[in-house]
């Protein structure tokens, strides 16, 4: 996911440790369609409505379905844990960026499956979302932590199909790399998303 240079660096270098279960009241459930298969999302309303309210915009207007998985960042030594990443990739189609909902306010954290909005700078999300496969403690908030310690905007998680996103991560990463930090994560070819729609 996209940050700063130094946590760019933190996440590329992580290992990923075990993290308790995810605890969110169960909220509005998404039905995405892949080439690789289907995933059943469970979006997290009450804990981060901002963030989850931007992807159900994509998701009802139909934007989701000109989305592509394009990345898949692996652990170092641990290829079967890491992140696979999509995007809305026609620009027309992008809406206005967000507000950043840091964990610290909404109390969830980046464990498997988890659901996670990529970001440059806090507001710039737009429809960049990852999947967490494993968990991934170093993409929550540290308050403690120097620069910017506001972490990812975690917004639900995958209840059904971790599967697919697990075959993803699994795929040839040979693709070009517009950014450098990314060389060595680039799916070659993407994985289209089909649909997505409300389940």
């Amino acid at each position: 996911m996209s940050a700063q240079p130094t946590r760019r660096a933190v996440i590329a270098a992580a290992v990923l440790v075990p993290f308790p279960a995810l605890a969110q009241a169960g909220g509005t459930r998404v039905r995405l369609e892949t080439e690789k298969g289907v995933m059943l999302l469970e979006l997290a309303d009450a804990q981060a409505p901002i963030t989850v309210a931007n992807f159900l915009q994509y998701v009802d207007s139909g934007r989701m379905e000109s989305a592509v998985f394009f990345r898949a960042s692996r652990a170092p030594g641990a290829p079967t844990v890491g992140l696979v990443q999509a995007e809305v990739k026609d620009p027309a189609k992008l809406l206005p960026p967000i507000a950043h909902e840091s964990t610290t306010t909404t109390g969830l954290k980046h464990l498997d499956g988890t659901l996670s909005m990529a970001r440059f700078e806090p507001g710039t999300a737009k429809s960049s979302f990852s999947i967490c496969c494993g968990d991934a403690p170093y993409l929550d908030a540290d308050p403690a932590a120097p620069g910017d310690n506001l972490g990812y905007a975690a917004f639900g998680r995958v209840v059904e199909g971790m599967d697919v996103a697990r075959a993803m991560l699994a795929m040839p990463t040979t693709g070009e790399a517009l950014n450098p930090v990314m060389q060595g994560q680039i799916l070659d070819p993407p994985v289209r998303i089909l649909s997505a729609r409300r389940a």
